[in-house]
Parts: structure tokens; C-alpha cells; sequence
């Protein structure tokens, strides 16, 4: 992974940008499809935000920007597929990652399975893929912030069927040994399945028990994800 220099920085990204395409915008950043040392590459740009006073803007993206890159940096190395970071840019808040090519995301292998009919017991390895990498990823402390089945890719085996899987879009993530807050992810986790998915139930509770059943830490984790469920419905209630 690759850095430069302040100086020389600004008009080399730009440049890429330029030349990059705009895929995406959200609250926090654009993302870019392009090329970067002749390979396909994601830009991740964190633009300036005009209501925040652009000192504080300025340490809070950066912050952002380094806690992305470690989670990912993190979960490589402990052999959690994500996407390698090419080059990072503290100056522009520009992340330079693979594109994961040749890839679906499990939302729409999971839809694209209800489509045809498939019951959901077909899908039950898959949860457990999921379970498994999420408990490896919660046993280094990384906290996703943004676990949904469209954060997480299946890469083609190069038979047409479904190989590795890869987690993406870190930009939520932080580092944390808390398992309140890794009860939190899950959480989302759930919330995001079962309203992207109906009648998926069953589903997610398998890959809760491949979760449980892949980590020592696991059980603190699903005690406070009952609490949250708890918290949750008792806002519902009171509107």
C-alpha cells in the first residue's frame, strides 16, 4: 500500500478523478470506478462538509479515512477476504481499493434464489459462511458499522457458480473490543436482512448459530444483541 507526499498529491488524484467514473454518492463520500497502475479500481473520495467548520471537517475525515483503511488492513491479515487497498491519499481523503470483479452481491443471489423458487434451506451454507467470516471479523475487534447483503460480495469460481466471499464498504468501520458494540452490528445485521429479505427468518437464525458456534467471544456478543432486539422494540412500542 502506497502513500504520498502533501505536496505532490493533490494534482496526481485529481487527475484520476477525473479521468474516473462516478458510480456512486452518499452522505459521506464518492465513489469512483477507474484505473490505477493498470488495474480496475474503486476511488473512495471523502469530500469536504460546508456545515461542519472546516477544521473539525478536516481531523474527522482523516479519522475516517484511517479507520477504514485499518479495518480493511485488519481483516486481510487475518484472512478475511476484502478488497486490497492500492493507495491512500490523507490529504485528499482518497482511497485507491481493488474492484471486485466478476462478483454478485448476496442480496441479489439471495433474491435471485426466492425468485426461482429455491426453498430457503438451499441457502443455509451460504449463512454459514457468513456467520463464520463475521465472528473471524468480530474476533479481531473490526466492528463493520454497515452489515448488510449488499456489503457483502460472491465472487464467481469461474464455472458460473458462487466461490469467495468478500466483505466491502468499511467506511463505517472502527476498531472495538466492546461486544455491545459488536451486538450493535448485528443488529443492523438483521434489521437489514429480514426488511430485504421477508420470510427469511430461519435464515438468519442459522447463520447466528454459525456465528455462535465459530467464536469463544460469540456468546457475550449474541447477550447483547438480545438486549438491543429489547431496546429496539421497546422504542417501537413507545413510537
Amino acid at each position: 500500500m502506497a502513500h504520498m507526499q502533501p505536496s505532490e498529491n493533490k494534482p496526481a488524484v485529481s487527475q484520476y478523478l477525473q479521468e474516473a467514473l462516478l458510480v456512486k454518492q452518499g452522505a459521506e463520500a464518492r465513489v469512483y470506478r477507474g484505473r490505477f497502475l493498470g488495474k480496475s479500481a474503486i476511488i473512495k473520495e471523502r469530500f469536504p462538509k460546508l456545515y461542519r467548520h472546516p477544521s473539525l471537517d478536516e481531523k474527522l475525515t482523516r479519522r475516517r479515512t484511517a479507520q477504514e483503511v485499518r479495518s480493511i488492513l485488519r481483516c486481510r491479515k487475518a484472512g478475511i477476504n476484502a478488497p486490497v487497498v492500492y493507495f491512500v491519499d490523507y490529504t485528499t481523503n482518497c482511497i485507491f481499493l481493488e474492484e471486485i470483479t466478476d462478483s454478485l452481491t448476496v442480496r441479489e443471489h439471495i433474491a435471485s434464489a426466492q425468485a426461482s423458487g429455491q426453498n430457503v434451506e438451499a441457502l443455509f451454507g451460504l449463512a454459514d459462511r457468513i456467520g463464520q467470516i463475521l465472528a473471524k471479523m468480530h474476533d479481531e475487534d473490526v466492528v463493520h458499522g454497515d452489515l448488510t447483503t449488499s456489503n457483502m460480495l460472491l465472487v464467481s469460481d469461474g464455472d458460473g457458480r458462487a466461490g469467495k466471499l468478500v466483505l466491502i464498504d468499511f467506511g463505517l468501520s472502527y476498531i472495538s473490543a466492546l461486544p455491545e458494540d459488536k451486538g450493535v452490528d448485528m443488529y443492523v445485521l438483521e434489521k437489514a436482512f429480514l426488511s430485504t429479505h421477508p420470510n427469511t427468518e430461519a435464515l438468519f437464525e442459522r447463520l447466528l448459530k454459525s456465528y455462535t458456534a465459530s467464536s469463544k467471544k460469540a456468546p457475550a456478543v449474541i447477550k447483547k444483541l438480545d438486549e438491543v432486539r429489547l431496546r429496539g422494540r421497546k422504542r417501537s412500542m413507545v413510537g
